[in-house]
């Protein structure tokens, strides 16, 4: 079984293909990183995939199920989480507001709209959990909007997990962030368990290669080359058309 499968995706604009025949398998437990400049077609990608988009042609398989037309949420209830480049936060409410909203989407008790999230005691046990793994237990009630931003991104990495993917999208993560919250979020990324496979786009190379193991790399909206860090680093087309030569 594959996480993720994608057939001969095309999608168009108005006549421009902003993602061309694309073929892409990524396995359980991998690090992937789709990487490009800009225009390459990578968020439109992820949106095909996570069902903010439906391709003009071909199909998308999350975990040996067709998706290809299913909206967002039940993409969600097969296992697949995202994050988005601009933060997608709940801003006037609480860090443990915003998680105990992700989890009760995605909880299969009984809904009851009259009854306070924090009475939902599993629920919290979880959110807790969560927090604790990030360090963002201090954090608990503080209002999300008054966090930094690398703090704000990092919540946004926990709401997703709340949601028990299996195989998380990770749009751009350290967009905006200084170095030391980089570091932050991606140690935390880092320590979660291989039975979560990541697929990644970045544009800061160091986080890239330090995160990923295999990389895809579009160019016009095509798939350019592939390959592990190595042959990444040293593929000279790679460096000339996204890396920079002297790289």
């Amino acid at each position: 079984m594959k996480p993720l499968r994608i057939e001969m995706v095309r999608k168009n604009f108005g006549g421009l293909w902003a993602v061309d025949n694309i073929n892409l398998d990524i396995e359980l437990g991998e690090r992937r990183a789709l990487i490009g400049p800009n225009g390459a077609g990578k968020t439109t990608l992820f949106n095909i995939i996570s069902g903010m988009l439906t391709p003009s042609s071909g199909k998308v398989y999350v975990f040996d199920n067709d998706v290809t037309g299913l909206p967002p949420h039940k993409r969600v209830a097969l296992g697949l989480g995202r994050t988005f480049q601009i933060t997608n936060l709940f801003s006037k409410l609480t860090v443990m507001e915003n998680l105990l909203l992700s989890l009760k989407s995605v909880d299969r008790t009984r809904q009851t709209f009259l009854k306070p999230l924090a009475s939902y005691g599993h629920l919290c046990a979880r959110a807790e959990s969560l927090m604790d793994q990030s360090g963002m237990r201090e954090k608990r009630d503080v209002t999300v909007r008054t966090l930094s931003y690398g703090e704000q991104r990092r919540v946004e990495v926990l709401m997703a997990l709340a949601q028990n993917p299996k195989l998380l999208l990770l749009d751009e993560f350290s967009s905006g962030l200084s170095l030391e919250e980089t570091t932050s979020v991606t140690s935390m990324l880092k320590s979660l368990p291989r039975d979560i496979t990541l697929l990644l786009i970045e544009h800061d190379m160091d986080v890239a290669f330090e995160l990923a193991e295999r990389f895809t790399v579009l160019h016009l909206g095509r798939v350019f080359a592939e390959g592990d860090r190595d042959e990444i680093k040293t593929n000279p087309q790679v460096q000339e058309i996204y890396l920079g030569e002297d790289q």
